[in-house]
């Protein structure tokens, strides 16, 4: 499925959390995923436990830290501003799709409501990166 190793995901919906990680589990199952419910925790983690994923999935809208937040502050961190970085977003809005390329996001991808769909954009955005 993919060249990766390891993956965080920066999500605070349990729900798209367990689809994100049954996906994973049952098409890249030698994948490691670290999972944060918000920017804060997840720059807690990548900052104090020296975590460095290979690709980070992030949604935008989480309480403590969004995504955006998240986004500007990753980028203070010289071994962590170049991690590719996927946005899981409820929303398609074309405003803020460049919005938050702008600020360093590789990919955008709307979260869809079928499980197939998951499967399918999430395979399509593993393969897409490839690690150097």
């Amino acid at each position: 499925m993919s060249a990766f190793n390891y993956v965080m995901l920066i999500d605070d919906d349990e729900d798209d959390r367990e689809i994100f990680l049954t996906v994973i589990r049952e098409n890249a199952s030698s994948l490691v995923c670290n999972v944060a419910e918000n920017g804060r925790e997840a720059l807690d983690k990548l900052t104090h436990e020296f975590i460095k994923p290979d690709l980070i999935f992030l949604d935008l809208n989480m309480p403590r830290m969004n995504g955006r937040e998240f986004l500007l502050e990753i980028k203070k961190f010289e071994d962590l501003r170049d991690i590719p970085v996927i946005i899981l977003s409820t929303s398609s809005d074309k405003e803020t799709i460049s919005e938050t390329r702008q600020l360093g996001a590789q990919h955008f991808i709307s979260k869809p409501d079928k499980f197939s769909a998951w499967e399918t954009l999430l395979r399509q955005a593993l393969d897409s990166f490839v690690v150097n």
